[in-house]
This record gives C-alpha cells, structure tokens and sequence, in this order.
C-alpha cells in the first residue's frame, strides 16, 4: 500500500514538474512577443533585434568571435545579425520583473485609503487646528523640527496653491528616484525624509542648472563637486548622473550634520554654507533652533528650510488634498547598468535594443553629448530597462561593431575628452573688471579678492589672476574668439520671440539642448529673435 502512494505521489511530481516547465515556455515566448519594435530610424536598422553591417566593416565582424546566438546572413553586400537572448536568462530576468511590479498589495492598501471622503481638487483653505495635528503627526516620526509656526502655514498655503497638474507630475516622477534615495539615505544612516530635499533643489530634473551653475538632482556647484570626486568632462558630468551625486549629497549632509548637530542647520548649510549659519548664530545671540536664526540668514536661506518642510507636508498629505500623480513609467529597480567598452551614442542604443530615445536618455543623463565614451583608468555605464540587458550583454561584439561603423560616417569627428579644471590663471585683457570676471566663472568679486590678495577693485591689462571656478571650465586654452559655424545643407531653425533652447530642443525629436550648443559653438543660454541655429547634426 506504501508502495503505491509513493509511485503516485512521484508520478503526481512529474506531471506538475512537466507542466510547470511548458508554462515557463509559453511564457517566455508570450515574453518575447510583448517585446517592443524597435523604431526603424535608419536603413541599417531592418527589424526588431536586427543588425546590419555594411560592406565596410565586413570583414572586422565577421573575424570577431560572435556568440552563437548571433545569427549571420550574407545578403548582396552587407550582413545581417539577427539578436537572439539566452532563454533561461530572459525567463529568470522576467520573473524578477514580475515580482517587482506585483501591485496587488499596494492597490488593495490604496483602495482602502481611497475609501475615505476626501474632496477631488486642491483644498486652497487649510483649517489651522487640522495643520498643527498634521505637522505634530509629522513631528513625531521625524528627526526634523516640522513644528506650528505662522510662517511655515503660511508656506505650506502658497504651495497649495500651486498649479495642481506639475506637483502630480512632480509626485510621478518620485516614483522613479525616491527608492534609490532611500536606499543611500538609510546606508548614511541620514532621514529618509531627506529626500524631498531633491525636490526643493532640482525639481527632480537631473540636468537642472541654476543661474550661477550649480547643476544635477542636488545642484552641486563646481568646486563643492570637485570635494567629493564629481568628474566634469566634455562629456560627462558626474553631478547630473543621479546615483554618483545622491552618494555625494549624502556624504556631504553626513559631514554638515556632524559639525552642526541637527538637521535643520544641516539643510541651511547645504544651501549657504556652514559659514552663513555660523554667522547667524553669532548675530542672534547664541541661538541653535533654525526658526530663531532665519531673520540673520541670507534670503535665500531664509526661505529654503520652509520649503523643503512644506513640500515633506505635501508629499506625507497628498491623498487629503486630492492629488493623483499617475505611475511612473519607469521604475528604478526594474532598471540595471552594463559597463560600455566602446564609444557609443544614446541614439544607437535606443535603436539596437528597441528602447525610447526619450527612456534612455532619462536613464543616463550625465552624458552631456548622449555619447557615452571609452576612456583609460575610467569606467561609464549605460543604465537600461531590465528587459533590455540580456539582449545587450549576448550581443556586445555585434552592437560595438555597428556603433563604430555609425560614429565613423559622422561628418564631424568626436570632441576630444577634456577634463574640467578646478582652478585656472586668468588673465585680465582690455575692457575687462572684476564683476564681468566673477560673473563669467561663477563667483564673487570678494572671493577674487581673497585669493589674490587685492586690496582694490583696479586690475592691470596682462594682469594674472588665479581663480577657483563654479562653473566647469575646460583645462585647453578659451578661444577669444568664436568659431563660425557652418549651415550650408543643415536642417536650421530661426528663433523666435519667447524661444528658449529647451522649447526648440522639443520641436526636435531626439535633439537635446547640450546638441544645439554644441552643433552652434555656444555656451550662453541666451538668444536673440532671428538668429539661426542648426538643428541636426
């Protein structure tokens, strides 16, 4: 009788094993028919997950030790690749997405929130006695001093009153950066709450640049980049890169906090520096509590921990005030990184692996030029959707050799790498004054001053100043000069009253603004009506 409950049981094992693996099949080919058409930009490019060298290249492909999983087909002149990922891997790669996006329990958790009665738009009037329980909720669970006070009500109304729409965007696009926020929080053992700093910051644009340069999620200035090892290049910034700056925020608000002692005074450090609080201490007569220093801090300052305060409110109280952000299309732990060890453009990318130029170039936005270069003692990654990386990985001699052949047609040869300098001789020509000096590397006149001993404004043609920049400058001699800039048989576009480089970037798919500075040899922002800008490359 034993005997035959265990042949049972084992013939039971094997049919649910068998079973299980036919549905693993089926489902690995329901995968690779859900896979996304690759756009079909340029003739190389015939179908999904096919390349074509051309005639040129031939020979160097064909020499190359391709993966077996790389199918090649002699047609006329050219040879044709056909880019196969390996089974197991993809199924596994699937699994681990579907885990990732199981939603069922935040959808029941949201239903139930959702349940209550809350009104569809933005409540404009606040009761106070509801904002002080709301801010002593947030109090409690936070090392930030989130307590009553009329200017922070009267901050946290202005911001209710903000165009609904871009704060939805805003709480979408979170999505995407605050678990990787988290994650580096948590190991700098800094509040988690920090992350909305990023928000009061950059908007959560990574290429965000201020008026006086200071660039990225965290807006890092050039100099204090430099403190904690963001490289600056011409094609690289380090600052704009969202996981190198977070690791740099974090570092640097573990160093304010230890010479502070308490997270508001952090904050107002990272915004003026460690200096100005100092100052404002001093002048309000010993005082420590942020609240009782703001009237001696900088303007700026003065209104920075307010906001960050009151946007925290926002986001911990969004359900109450009716905002629905939608989900983010993107999300970061279904994304992974693959050491590149060829020059190779994001648009190329994009094509070979069937990825949105739009999705790729958000995934890697420290690559000013969207190329990503190869340089010795340095490692670049190019960041994709977890879908994508397998086929990469198994196809890497094929998809390097197409990006040669593509980056060798290219009219104009690639910028030459250059590193950013951290402080340079200048030396002063006619016409030029200290504030046109300061205000050209981001600095101050007082500053010049310091670092070269100058008791006056007076400076002397041929005069050599020594000079720490904010902004990046390029360790190669500034022409004085322009260069012209040729537009016989380029695609150009004439500007227009109210045109700004990003709004023409726009009209142009696939044209980014650090594109048309550098297709136009220019560094300001700044344009006049008429002008005419190339547009292509």
């Amino acid at each position: 009788m034993h005997i035959k409950n265990n042949l049972f049981l084992f013939y039971s094992l094997v049919l649910v094993t068998l079973s299980l693996q036919a549905q693993d099949t089926l489902s690995y080919e329901a995968y690779k028919l859900k896979q996304p058409a690759s756009e079909q930009v340029k003739t190389q490019i015939l179908q999904p997950d096919t390349i074509t060298i051309v005639n040129e290249v031939k020979t160097n492909v064909i020499s190359q030790d391709l993966p077996q999983t790389v199918i090649a087909t002699q047609v006329k002149d050219s040879i044709t690749f056909r880019l196969e990922d390996e089974p197991q891997a993809a199924l596994i790669d699937m699994r681990w997405r579907q885990e990732l996006a199981r939603m069922d329990l935040y959808d029941s958790i949201n239903a139930i929130r959702n349940s209550q009665t809350y009104l569809p738009e933005v409540r404009l009037e606040l009761p106070t006695d509801t904002l002080k329980k709301r801010l002593a909720a947030i109090n409690a669970r936070t090392p930030f001093n989130v307590e009553y006070n009329p200017s922070l009500e009267s901050v946290i109304n202005r911001y209710l009153k903000r165009h609904k729409p871009t704060m939805e965007k805003l709480m979408a696009v979170s999505q995407f950066y605050f678990p990787m926020f988290e994650e580096r929080l948590d190991r700098y053992d800094i509040p988690l709450e920090m992350k909305y700093l990023a928000i009061v910051e950059s908007a959560l644009r990574p290429r965000a640049k201020s008026r006086v340069g200071a660039t990225g999620l965290w807006q890092f200035m050039f100099a204090t980049g430099k403190m904690f090892d963001l490289e600056v290049n011409s094609y690289v910034d380090d600052r704009m890169d969202p996981i190198a700056a977070t690791e740099a925020a974090c570092a640097y608000l573990s160093q304010l906090y230890n010479i502070h002692g308490d997270w508001d005074l952090a904050l107002a450090s990272y915004n003026s520096g460690p200096g100005n609080v100092s100052k404002a201490i001093r002048r309000s007569g010993g005082y420590k509590n942020y609240w009782n220093i703001r009237q001696n801090l900088p303007r700026e300052t003065a209104g920075y921990v307010p906001a960050f305060l009151a946007t925290m409110y926002l986001f911990e109280y969004a359900d109450e005030h009716g905002y629905t952000p939608e989900k983010a299309p993107v999300n970061y732990f279904a994304t992974d990184t693959i050491h590149v060890k060829q020059t190779i453009a994001l648009d190329q990318v994009s094509s070979i692996v069937g990825v949105p130029l739009e999705i790729v170039q958000f995934l890697n936005p420290q690559y000013k030029l969207d190329i990503i270069p190869v340089i010795e003692n340095k490692k670049y990654y190019v960041r994709l959707p977890i879908e994508s990386v397998g086929k990469f990985v198994q196809n890497e001699a094929a998809i390097y050799a197409f990006a040669k052949a593509e980056l060798d047609k290219r009219e104009k040869p690639l910028p030459e790498v250059l590193a950013a300098s951290s402080q340079v001789r200048y030396r002063v020509r006619s016409g030029d004054y200290l504030g046109k000096i300061a205000n050209k590397y981001g600095v101050r006149v007082s500053q010049i001053k310091k670092w070269n001993n100058l008791r006056s404004n007076a400076l002397k043609i041929g005069q050599r100043l020594t000079i720490y920049p904010r902004k990046p400058v390029t360790n190669n001699a500034v022409a004085s000069k322009k260069k012209s800039v040729s537009l016989k048989g380029k695609k150009t576009y004439t500007v227009q009253n109210g045109d700004s480089l990003w709004k023409i970037a726009n009209k142009f798919p696939g044209v980014s603004v650090e594109n048309i500075k550098v297709w136009n040899d220019i560094s300001s922002s700044r344009l006049k009506p008429g002008m005419k800008l190339r547009v292509s490359k």
